[in-house]
């Protein structure tokens, strides 16, 4: 998978591109139900299937939510799309002068400059100032132009329809197996490896603190079973979110502690895939009360990890 960086970055080839236009946040099975059309598309063609993406997110700059909302990061957006097998990812700068760009233009910026073939988007796609641009607008378009135009239903599962704002929902509730469905994958976050306070390995129960984006969405606080992934190799973890209350801590940590490991990570990149929330969070009345507990963790995490399979990416 090539990635370029604005519609300069993209070189037109000989090639009919097949183009999935959306921001496509989280990568989740609505999502992926739209890439998927694309490849389809492009086998047709015998094509070549782009996907766009904006950075930052449309949302930061048109209404910016009071709190962390990413489902991902660009990097780790970047990795997703790489499972899909797309040909090339076009990342493009979502800015005010963009925001404010009229819909007709901003067809002409992202599918003409592209010279797309075939387009696809979701039933809700919008675009443009003041989200002018509708699929109506996009047909519309297109068809003057004979440029062909798929647009893709919501993916329903079990009576809901998948979204980002759905699955965020469940996130903050700490339901990682509906979340984990809803995405196709395990909800993962990557961060790099910052010095703690060290009570982790005074207790005997080295952990890692992960520092993530601002922006980025962490889950509900408590313990988690997940995977840990580190310079491409992957561990099981038990994984604590939360303000340390035995201790008096005030400040939401991301700490993972890896089951049969212990690594130097300290200014490495550690990504974490989260599979089941275990407890909530709670202050114990001392520091052995917590080990006790920690060690509980400990085996439920395992026993947890057993069964689900660590590699889960989206189809």
């Amino acid at each position: 998978m090539k990635v370029a960086y604005g519609i300069d970055g993209y070189h037109v080839t000989s090639r009919p591109a097949c183009v999935a236009i959306g921001t496509f946040d989280g990568l989740h099975r609505g999502h992926q139900a739209v890439i998927q059309v694309a490849r389809e598309a492009a086998a047709r063609y015998s094509g070549e299937v782009v996907v766009t993406t904006f950075d930052p997110h449309p949302l930061s700059v048109v209404a910016p939510p009071a709190e962390p909302f990413l489902l991902s990061t660009l990097d780790e957006r970047i990795v997703l799309f790489e499972a899909t097998g797309i040909d090339t990812l076009l990342v493009l700068r979502f800015d005010q002068r963009l925001r404010e760009t009229q819909a007709s233009d901003w067809l002409e910026l992202i599918a003409g400059r592209l010279r797309a073939h075939h387009i696809v988007v979701s039933s809700n796609h919008t675009f443009g100032q003041n989200r002018q641009g509708t699929v109506g607008v996009l047909q519309a378009w297109a068809g003057a132009r004979d440029i062909g135009v798929t647009v893709t239903p919501p993916v329903n599962e079990a009576g809901h329809t998948i979204s980002s704002s759905a699955i965020r929902e469940q996130l903050r509730r700490g339901d990682m197996a509906q979340a984990a469905l809803w995405l196709g994958h395990w909800y993962g976050m990557s961060g790099v490896v910052i010095r703690g306070e060290g009570r982790g390995r005074s207790l005997g129960v080295p952990t890692a603190n992960v520092q993530v984006s601002a922006e980025k969405l962490v889950p509900a606080r408590g313990v988690y079973a997940a995977y840990a992934t580190v310079a491409g190799v992957r561990y099981q973890a038990a994984v604590n979110i939360g303000v340390r209350p035995t201790f008096g801590g005030q400040v939401v940590a991301i700490e993972a502690h890896l089951l049969d490991a212990d690594l130097d990570m300290y200014g490495q990149v550690l990504t974490l895939g989260f599979v089941e929330r275990l407890r909530e969070e709670r202050a114990f009345p001392g520091p052995e009360g917590l080990l006790r507990q920690i060690q509980v963790d400990i085996e439920n995490a395992r026993h947890v990890l057993a069964v689900r399979p660590g590699r889960f990416h989206p189809s």
